[in-house]
């Protein structure tokens, strides 16, 4: 496990949102939201995140107001400087994430690209 201050930031209502999910999953002890990139989504990568039981010996391992972050050495660097956010509006509710690596997004706001162009793209929705 590492600790790298500066990698992602949490705002505190995506903190309150992450902390309810631990809670309700009786995560609370070592659970943590787990913020990964994987290739795919119609722009080349595609955000995920997943509830975890505790962290990989390699993560790198975050906290944000007693939420636990947890994210793979992979996908660290695509997600420098990334912002975790939790939105509602009328059209949907839910995490999503600023991230000044992406140079293009697609619509549907789960996928994209960085500067050099790397990442497989496929069909939305996929």
């Amino acid at each position: 496990m590492t600790t790298e201050a500066g990698l992602i930031t949490m705002t505190e209502i995506a903190a309150s949102k992450a902390k309810a999910l631990l809670e309700e999953k009786e995560l609370t002890e070592e659970g943590a939201l787990r913020v990964f990139v994987v290739g795919g989504g119609c722009s080349g990568y595609q955000y995920g995140m997943a509830l975890a039981a505790e962290a990989e010996e390699d993560d790198f391992v975050l906290d944000y107001n007693g939420i636990r972050l947890l994210v793979d050495p992979d996908s660290a660097p695509l997600l420098v400087g990334a912002e975790i956010d939790y939105v509602e509006d009328l059209m949907r509710a839910g995490f999503t994430i600023y991230n000044p690596n992406a140079v293009k997004t697609c619509s549907c706001g789960t996928s994209f690209q960085t500067e050099d162009g790397s990442g497989q793209a496929r069909a939305c929705g996929h």
